[in-house]
């Protein structure tokens, strides 16, 4: 379509030197722009030569696929969603397709189908999105039970900052002391495993590197592997960065409904690069839903808060995982969430996407406006209630300042820090000249897939949680942090995918409206061409005209050439000296688009003209024609002849 030199120019402009914006798709749309797709997730919208006319973002996940029929660009991501847009770039729909990237998409029939990296394909109506998704949606939904299962899970999550010590098997045992037999999962996060000037240093090359782990972590990992191995559990995954040490334990009878697992980390640290700060993710999919464990150290000091809450920001907004995270359905995220994340029009994080997040760690935050004396006082009474009241964590969470759409499962446990090592009870904490005041730096957040507290486990809202322990272990001594504990219930909505393909095929053939408006997408409209036999003369241009006869429906064509080689067979392709402009495009209805030939008279590399001075030249063209949902088409052959006017040939004296 003439279009070569200006797509070696579209992509000599873009994407060089800078690896986020490397074009990574390509396709030209039917009014003759072309698209291109980053590595960021953009789009870029050029003309015919090669100018960037403008550019949208929809999507943080990288591009890998796009395919444009009709009036509607396709657009395949990495992370398996698809998105759909309008030749103007505007977002008409999307949702997630696949569990892996989208690896190619081509249309037949009224579907186009998407090749997905782990080797499935799907095939989506060309109309969607439409009326006729609404009513199989609102139908599907009716019948939900039929197709939906609620598993019921328990999770145990832990965490403990040990103070670079090694833990006895009894402040182990004692901590990871199971608090009901149906545990299924147990997540544990360590923080300052290691934290010497060196280790971090080489913690540090090793992130920029790909390695990770260290003596220590090992120690810790074995040592807590081998209690959890009594219960049948089998460590499924471990991440390590610097003193932060994050791992999960799956019950031997549950591990083949938990895959696609996925560690990612974030420095905190001198510059956001160091890791005696920051935070370990760890995600996993669990009954085909995404559960995320983010294992976090923040800044330390009782005047810090501002820059905890700039620690958390920082993670929640730049932690990425290797591969796609991306389930059936979508995740609905609380309100609060939403607000901070779509702030400034930036992009949605990753993190976001998740079914349900835990967050656990030493966060760090103090007890404000109380002394040393008072403090002591509240927690000899055991007055717990009175002491949060000066809580850091508690008060920027109201404010929406941190952590915002998580929440804490309630807790009577007193001040996890700061203890004198190896002496037990509430005496223990620090009596050194420094008296540091005691606070809950330790503590569990997590958010589910509820966007409020009332909504009820569903496909559209696929993990409700509850937590029925929140609780330190005391018996712990070996660090100057107590070690906390949560136990989540979980009801996680599954999709049974054969149940439900069972129960669309049903709709699709019963239902008479999604039947009626299926079929009349399917119709193409009526399109007349003004002639089939054209003779062009020396240089002047021809133009015949094509028109869209319905009232309601746009047509799209394309006029594809038959010629003749050298060696007298024929090849789809205009011949060298026709130039046809436009040959692609869209009728809207009722409308009249003309069509351009004209002789181009163009010369071999020897110099001569390719066709004898006298020779009559013939092509043959096709018009297709389709409409906007359908490939389903109709032809009109033409006749091309190009001859010599008499002026042109050499003049003969009688």
């Amino acid at each position: 379509m003439g279009a070569a030199d200006a797509v070696r120019r579209v992509a000599a402009k873009a994407g060089f030197g800078d690896d986020t914006r490397r074009i990574e798709a390509l396709a030209m749309s039917m009014d003759g722009m072309i698209w291109t797709g980053s590595a960021n997730g953009s789009l870029a919208k050029w003309d015919g030569s090669g100018n960037r006319l403008q550019e949208f973002q929809q999507h943080s996940s990288s591009v890998r696929s796009i395919c444009i029929f009709g009036t509607r660009l396709w657009v395949g991501y990495m992370d398996g969603n698809i998105q759909i847009f309008d030749l103007e770039g505007n977002l008409l729909g999307g949702w997630i397709a696949h569990s892996s990237p989208i690896l190619s998409m081509t249309v037949g029939s009224s579907y186009i189908f998407t090749l997905a990296g782990h080797g499935g394909v799907s095939g989506w109506k060309l109309s969607s999105p439409g009326p006729a998704d609404i009513i199989l949606r609102s139908e599907l939904m009716e019948k939900e039970t039929s197709f939906k299962n609620i598993e019921y899970l328990k999770v145990m999550v832990c965490s403990w900052n040990v103070g670079q010590e090694k833990a006895s098997y009894e402040s182990l045992r004692s901590w990871l002391k199971f608090p009901t037999a149906e545990v299924g999962v147990v997540v544990v996060g360590l923080q300052e495993v290691e934290m010497g000037a060196g280790f971090l240093a080489m913690s540090a090359a090793k992130e920029t590197v790909g390695l990770e782990g260290s003596p220590n972590g090992e120690l810790w990992l074995d040592a807590i592997g081998q209690i959890l191995k009594g219960h049948s559990f089998e460590r499924v995954g471990s991440r390590q960065m610097a003193g932060l040490l994050t791992a999960v334990w799956v019950r031997t009878s549950l591990k083949h409904s938990v895959s696609d697992i996925d560690n990612a980390a974030v420095a905190c640290g001198l510059g956001r690069a160091i890791g005696n700060k920051g935070a370990v993710g760890l995600r996993m999919r669990i009954h085909d839903r995404t559960i995320c464990f983010i294992n976090c150290h923040f800044a330390a000091h009782m005047e810090a808060v501002s820059r905890r809450n700039e620690d958390f920001d920082h993670v929640f907004r730049t932690m990425t995982f290797a591969t796609p995270s991306s389930g059936l359905l979508t995740t609905s995220i609380s309100s609060s969430a939403g607000q901070l994340l779509r702030a400034n029009g930036s992009r949605m994080p990753e993190l976001s996407d998740m079914d349900m997040i835990v967050f656990l760690g030493d966060f760090n935050y103090r007890l404000y406006d109380i002394s040393y004396d008072e403090a002591m006082s509240l927690i000899s009474r055991r007055c717990f209630d009175w002491l949060r009241k000066n809580d850091q964590l508690r008060a920027e969470m109201i404010s929406g300042r941190v952590f915002q759409g998580l929440r804490e499962g309630d807790f009577k446990f007193p001040p996890t820090y700061k203890f004198e090592k190896h002496k037990a009870g509430l005496s223990g904490y620090d009596c050194s000249e420094k008296r540091r005041i005691p606070a809950w730096c330790d503590r569990i957040l997590y958010r589910d897939s509820r966007a409020s507290s009332g909504t009820e486990c569903s496909l559209d809202c696929p993990v409700v949680c509850s937590v029925s322990l929140y609780d330190s272990c005391m018996e712990a001594t070996d660090s100057d942090h107590k070690p906390v504990k949560c136990l989540f219930n979980l009801d996680v909505a599954r999709l049974d995918k054969q149940a439900m393909r069972q129960k669309y095929g049903e709709i699709m053939s019963s239902n008479k409206k999604v039947s009626h408006l299926l079929q009349g997408l399917e119709a193409f409209p009526e399109a007349s061409i003004s002639t089939n036999d054209i003779i062009l003369q020396d240089q002047t241009p021809y133009v015949f005209k094509l028109q869209n006869r319905s009232k309601e429906d746009t047509a799209c064509f394309e006029i594809i050439g038959h010629a003749p080689n050298s060696s007298g067979t024929h090849f789809s392709g205009f011949p060298t000296w026709l130039k046809v402009l436009p040959a692609v495009g869209i009728i809207y209805p009722g409308q009249t688009v003309e069509v351009t030939l004209q002789h181009g008279d163009l010369r071999g590399t020897s110099g001569n003209n390719l066709y004898g001075a006298n020779e009559e030249k013939t092509a043959r063209l096709t018009v297709k024609v389709t409409g906007l949902y359908s490939t389903v088409a109709k032809y009109h052959g033409v006749r091309v002849q190009h001859q010599k006017s008499r002026s042109t040939f050499p003049f003969r004296r009688p």
